[in-house]
């Protein structure tokens, strides 16, 4: 499948479920697939945060492209992480995934040198110019510590450099600045997703085309059901789901901040959620990640019971 002109709706980032000696496990994954794409999403995200794509290997990379984009055989539009520190290594990882068979790339800016957005522009414009397929911007501050000016954004949008923009950064002013200028400079077919779980409601109100939260692999039908709702106006009941979800993101929560990170916490509570539904085999994440305790694991049982999904 080609990418839509424009991605919309509910895309979830792809966990990605690892066997005890950490190798991609292809079986949980394809059932994680399965499962994502009966919840009604409306495309797959691989290789982003929430994938743990900076913990795999380039071979284990090209494997998750590989078994999602040939499980999925065209039914959904499935993007995937060219994220990488700079221009070169990106363009690796693009012909990686490419090949491997993903409709679109997402790309940070580049990260461990200090940028300046002029550097940030020529990144973009570079890889959009060698990439066969739609480049979309990942905006992700806590990961490469710079956050992507609206304008910027703008600019590259207007350019037709980029494809859309994936806002992970917290920010909804500047998030409703990139919509609000889309609008004033009549561009079509630029995708603007939020990545945040508990704010979807609100993005889509301010016309967003839709969201990649990582709790929609643990609940994708109540984030389908979400996005039905804001779409068909009915913003008392997307309301109400909306604070559902909220409640169900507390489970992200659930690791003891003196001995691990958040990372470590949100990505073993999304997996030990999955575990815990019987869509994975096991809930490892990669090293050197802590692991939850199986007090942990129980608490996050508790956030599943509340929200309807044990």
């Amino acid at each position: 499948m080609n990418l839509p002109a424009s991605l919309t709706g509910v895309v979830p980032p792809v966990c990605t479920p690892l066997t005890p000696d950490r190798e991609v496990d292809v079986r949980s994954l394809l059932r994680l697939v399965d499962h994502l794409v009966a919840g009604g999403v409306h495309g797959l995200f691989v290789l982003g945060s929430t994938s743990e794509a900076a913990f795999l290997t380039d071979r284990q990379r090209a494997l998750v492209v590989e078994t999602v984009a040939g499980h999925l055989g065209g039914q959904l539009p499935l993007v995937a992480g060219a994220i990488d520190m700079t221009t070169p290594r990106v363009l690796d990882h693009v012909t990686a995934v490419t090949e491997a068979g993903a409709d679109a790339v997402v790309v940070t800016a580049p990260f461990y040198a200090r940028t300046h957005p002029a550097e940030i522009a020529r990144h973009y414009r570079l890889v959009a110019a060698a990439s066969p397929v739609p480049v979309l911007a990942y905006d992700i501050p806590p990961a490469v510590h710079t956050k992507l000016p609206a304008d910027l954004v703008l600019e590259l949008a207007v350019e037709g450099v980029l494809a859309g923009l994936k806002d992970s950064s917290g920010d909804l002013a500047g998030f409703r600045q990139v919509i609000t200028g889309l609008h004033a400079h009549g561009v079509s077919g630029f995708s603007v997703l939020t990545g945040s779980e508990v704010v979807v409601d609100a993005a889509l109100a301010l016309g967003a085309d839709g969201a990649v939260p990582g709790l929609a692999n643990v609940d994708p039908h109540g984030y389908v059901r979400l996005d039905r709702l804001c779409r068909a106006g009915d913003w008392a009941r997307a309301r109400a789901e909306q604070e559902r979800l909220c409640a169900l993101f507390g489970l992200v929560g659930v690791g003891a901040p003196t001995r691990m990170g958040g990372s470590s916490s949100a990505l073993g509570a999304f997996k030990a959620a999955l575990h815990l539904r019987g869509v994975i085999d096991c809930p490892a994440t990669a090293e050197p990640q802590v692991p939850l305790s199986p007090d942990e694991v129980e608490e996050v049982g508790k956030f599943l019971a509340a929200a309807g999904l044990l």
